[in-house]
């Protein structure tokens, strides 16, 4: 149910069926009443908001049983959809929600305000498939496909940059031990995502640009040894998130009261900064994310030549330039350079010796095409037949196995399924990564136990992911997607315990961040614990637009801006954006 309001500002309350408004709505004193919410309420020049009791704001003239049927509208769909009147004047061109005020027998007998809480689809956690090494699905670079998003050739390092105070400049020498460090003569820096950081003391203005100037000397001294140029990301803000953390349970914990601007104003006493610089100093920093591309010995070499060299190889048995060339002939698929065929071109024995370059090539194929999930399912289980104790083999037949589950039940024997996960061990498969194929076997179960209203195995199924999850090593992926497997089974509490230390981190993945948020916002109890402002600052700090669009107006991109009813909410809000 809602309110709607069209472009002629007439208001209507709507319902999606007919038999659901005749049991709200059932003797001549029911009825229904709208209430304008003005977002003038929640003016941050207002030292505190006006006390009210239910009603917020401008309570509109109820509509009983008989006036809300004689303006029913006609139903195409069996929906419900009634005139309750005009926006006033005085709300033209203001942002503005509305509530729903529903009476019994003239009685007020419920307030209702809506959210627009964004919602995400949950999904199993990422396994991977064998090539070379075992690869996961990369999310680091969001202008890919899906099908690209896959790191064949490459690999994603992170780490951490310190800075002096006042230092903006990084030179070639000083990064010249962490770039022989990285061990990168193998690969090229294809991007760098940096968030730099400084410490909250002094003007903001000038720590942002500070830090751009710390962050831009990273990258060129970074790009003075080699020659294709990187893609750059650059994030600044000062470090809110680590100073609160830091400071928290110690004698200065007095801070953590006050806003931004009262903290800034206490730290211009020198004694004070002084104080604090021990901590300060470790808040000043970049954290660095590089997505390297593996060097291209054969990028000069034209594709035919490539396929002339490749068979040689083979002839010669030449591993290991074959898997170069083959890699290579990837990489040009991957580029849009070559069409996908250009991979049957590449004549393998189908031998046990070349069982790498078999795999290899079945599952590229796969990831170029995911719809063809039958064929290289098909494909790999006769490799399997030709080499049974291939573990690398099976690991990608099972996780393919899970893609034949889930587009068709029958396809599958659950019980036979769940013994061969379990025997990979015997085969060379990582624990954690059976474990991890045995969580995701549990998600498939739980969806199976509700459709059949089994729910005592349904609540086993879940009580096993939730107690195994923390065995096993996660990504941002992995939380996000648990998280919302938890949420879509109301275990909000399970999913916000899930990620309520993740988001704590500096350097937390924004949408991981904000479905947190989503989560905690609407609950009064949470948002008045004492780490809940960190929290607020670090989505602040990663995407000021995002935070501060969230308290717009139901409806028009908004949760609500009745969030603001809140006053920890308020402060926070006004304290950033406005």
């Amino acid at each position: 149910m809602g309110i709607q309001r069209d472009e002629f500002d007439n208001l209507y309350f709507i319902v999606t069926r007919k038999e659901w408004f005749d049991m709200m709505i059932k003797k001549s004193g029911d009825g229904i009443a709208i209430d304008i919410i003005s977002k003038d309420r929640y003016d941050c020049s207002k030292e505190k908001l006006e006390k009210k009791s239910t009603i917020r704001g401008d309570l509109q003239k109820p509509l009983y049983k008989k006036e809300l049927e004689q303006n029913m509208l006609p139903s195409k769909y069996g929906e419900v959809l009634i005139k309750m009147g005009t926006v006033p004047q005085k709300y033209i061109g203001k942002d503005v929600e509305f509530n729903i005020i529903f009476l019994k027998n003239k009685f007020l007998c419920y307030y209702n305000s809506f959210f627009d809480l964004t919602t995400y689809r949950w999904d199993l956690l990422d396994m991977g498939f064998y090539f070379d090494t075992l690869t996961y699905r990369s999310t680091f670079d969001k202008s890919l496909t899906e099908q690209e998003r896959y790191i064949l050739q490459n690999k994603v390092l992170k780490f951490e940059i310190p800075f002096e105070k006042n230092n903006s400049e990084y030179s070639s020498t000083d990064i010249k031990p962490l770039y022989d460090s990285l061990n990168l003569t193998d690969y090229n820096i294809k991007k760098i995502s940096i968030r730099a950081y400084s410490s909250i003391e002094g003007n903001e203005e000038r720590n942002s640009q500070l830090q751009q100037e710390r962050a831009q000397s990273i990258v060129s001294a970074l790009q003075s040894y080699q020659k294709p140029s990187i893609i750059t990301e650059i994030l600044v803000s000062e470090n809110w998130v680590d100073f609160l953390n830091d400071i928290s349970f110690t004698q200065y914990s007095y801070l953590t009261e006050l806003s931004k601007d009262g903290i800034k104003e206490k730290l211009k006493d020198k004694n004070l900064e002084s104080q604090l610089e021990p901590y300060l100093k470790k808040h000043r920093k970049a954290i660095i994310i590089l997505d390297l591309q593996k060097k291209d010995k054969f990028e000069s070499i034209p594709t035919i030549e490539l396929i002339e060299l490749f068979s040689i190889s083979i002839s010669e048995k030449n591993l290991e330039q074959a898997i170069d060339i083959q890699n290579s002939i990837f990489e040009k698929v991957r580029n849009h350079e070559i069409p996908t065929n250009y991979i049957d071109k590449l004549e393998i024995p189908e031998k046990s010796e070349y069982s790498l370059l078999l795999n290899k090539n079945s599952i590229f194929k796969y990831l170029m095409n995911e719809l063809d999930v039958y064929n290289t399912y098909k494909e790999l289980t006769e490799l399997q037949d030709l080499i049974p104790k291939d573990g690398h083999i099976k690991y990608n037949i099972y996780a393919l196995k899970f893609k034949v589950w889930l587009l068709g039940e029958s396809a599958v024997n659950p019980i036979d399924f769940k013994k061969e996960i379990s025997e990979l061990k015997k085969f060379g498969i990582p624990d954690n990564l059976v474990k991890r194929m045995l969580i995701n076997y549990e998600i498939i179960m739980c969806e199976y136990y509700m459709k059949l209203g089994d729910f005592a195995n349904k609540d086993k199924s879940l009580k096993y992911i939730y107690s195994n999850y923390k065995y096993i090593p996660l990504s941002d992926f992995d939380y996000l997607s648990l998280a919302q497997y938890f949420s879509s089974y109301t275990k909000y509490d399970w999913a916000s315990k899930l990620l309520e230390n993740k988001v704590k981190s500096v350097d937390v993945d924004e949408d991981l961040l904000y479905y947190y948020l989503n989560l905690t916002l609407i609950d009064e109890k949470m948002t008045k614990r004492s780490d809940y402002r960190t929290i607020l600052l670090n989505a602040y700090n990663i995407n000021p637009s995002r935070f501060c669009e969230i308290f717009e107006p139901y409806g028009q991109g908004g949760v609500t801006f009745q969030l603001l009813e809140n006053e920890y909410l308020r402060k926070t809000y006004c304290e950033n954006c406005k």
